[in-house]
Parts: C-alpha cells; sequence; structure tokens
C-alpha cells in the first residue's frame, strides 16, 4: 500500500522542457537534451521528474492548449524522442510525471476541427456546444480566468463551453 502513495515523499524535479537545455543551437530545450541531462538529475537527489507540457501545441499557452496527444511538438523532438526519454528515465530507476491536460485540447485539434464542421459530425458532442438565447451565450457559465466560458462558433451558429481560454474548448465527459 505503500508504494500506491510514492507520490507522496518523493523529490520531484519539474522540467519545462523549452528552457531546459537546447541541444540543436536553436534557443529552445528539447527532450535530447533533457535525455542528456538525468544523470545530472539523478545525482542530486531527485527520484521523480515532472514534466510540463511538450506534446503537440500551437503553444498559445505554453503548451497548455495540446493539438496532438500523439506527438511531441516538433521544437521538442519527435515520438520517438519520447519513448527514448521515457526508457532512459525508467533505466534510472527514475519515476516520471506528465503534466498532461486532459480537460480541454487546442481549438486547433482535429478532433474540435470536426468537431465544429457539422452538427451531425459523429465527433459534435466530444465538446460542449449549445445552442444560444438570440445572440447570447446558453447561460452564465463563466471562465475561470473571468469573463464567459461561453464562445461563439460562426461555422456551426451555436457557442462551445471553454473554462480557461477561448482557445482552449472543453471535452464533454458527457458524452
Amino acid at each position: 500500500m505503500d508504494s500506491d502513495r510514492w507520490w507522496k515523499n518523493t523529490m520531484i524535479y519539474q522540467i519545462y522542457p523549452r528552457s531546459y537545455y537546447d541541444t540543436t543551437g536553436n534557443g529552445i530545450g528539447d527532450l535530447v537534451g533533457i535525455i542528456s541531462k538525468l544523470d545530472y538529475i539523478k545525482e542530486m537527489g531527485f527520484e521523480t521528474i515532472w514534466f510540463s507540457p511538450f506534446f503537440d501545441s500551437p503553444q498559445a499557452d505554453f503548451g497548455y492548449d495540446v493539438s496532438d496527444y500523439y506527438q511531441a511538438a516538433p521544437e521538442y523532438g519527435t515520438q520517438d524522442d519520447i519513448f527514448l526519454l521515457i526508457e532512459e528515465v525508467h533505466k534510472r530507476n527514475l519515476k516520471v510525471v506528465f503534466d498532461l491536460v486532459l480537460n480541454h485540447t487546442s481549438d486547433q485539434h482535429s478532433w474540435f476541427l470536426e468537431s465544429r464542421s457539422g452538427l451531425d459530425n459523429p465527433r459534435r458532442d466530444w465538446y460542449i456546444w449549445r445552442d444560444g438565447k438570440g445572440k447570447k451565450a446558453p447561460n452564465n457559465w463563466k471562465a475561470l480566468p473571468g469573463g464567459s466560458g461561453w464562445h461563439y462558433d460562426k461555422t456551426t451558429d451555436q457557442w462551445y463551453y471553454a473554462s480557461f481560454l477561448p482557445f482552449q474548448p472543453d471535452l464533454n465527459f458527457r458524452n
């Protein structure tokens, strides 16, 4: 049972990939750069590495607007680099934590683009869509930063909900 609570007592090292270590000379940190520093992290006594978002994203919100959960953002590396990173972390008996956003996607994610392509699209209910009240939002639901969480979409003449920013539509977990 204690092993189920490892996260309560572990020493965590957080990495924001963009600013961590650049191996390509473009001024942006990358996954290969992180791999090259794993021994250093282990030597400092850390047991877990918490990775801030590095999945493909328009980067409008520091990677918290994921456009593809299967690919690394190209500036950070490739899908193979992700697998190699995990393998190398585990070789050092370190644990991995991904800062993975699962309540919303980018409005550039293929799921959202399909969802907004038509009212009868099979992925339509993957997001929260509602008819408005005339030119007004469906209800008074707010976004966490403030203001309405509803955003009008001309393509379908409906409103979608985003609890954070307008370019981060919420996934519908009730579908």
